[in-house]
């Protein structure tokens, strides 16, 4: 899973703990962690789920300003059959 250093430094800060994912088969596991060039971040609850059913609050814990922003930013990734709600963080300094 790659994410963009913007979105890694909001997610170290503690303003964003939620990310979506489409893709063909999942990268990551629930209670696992990724090598990210901010050091090792920590994958939470992973829930499959249509993103129709994105939340104005799950947009906002993801970085989005509203459900509209995230679905603008969902027609611009990769089609996949899998939609995931991953929750993310970094352990404290």
């Amino acid at each position: 899973m790659l994410l963009k250093l913007e979105l890694l430094e909001a997610i170290k800060a503690g303003k964003v703990d939620l990310v979506f994912r489409r893709w063909s088969r999942p990268s990551v596991k629930a209670g696992g962690t990724l090598k990210t060039k901010l050091g090792v971040m920590q994958i939470g609850a992973i829930d499959d789920m249509d993103p129709a059913e994105v939340t104005e609050a799950d947009a906002r814990r993801a970085g989005f300003s509203d459900v509209a922003d995230f679905r603008r930013w969902l027609d611009t990734m990769k089609p996949g059959h899998l939609f995931q709600r991953i929750e993310v963080s970094f352990p404290p300094d």
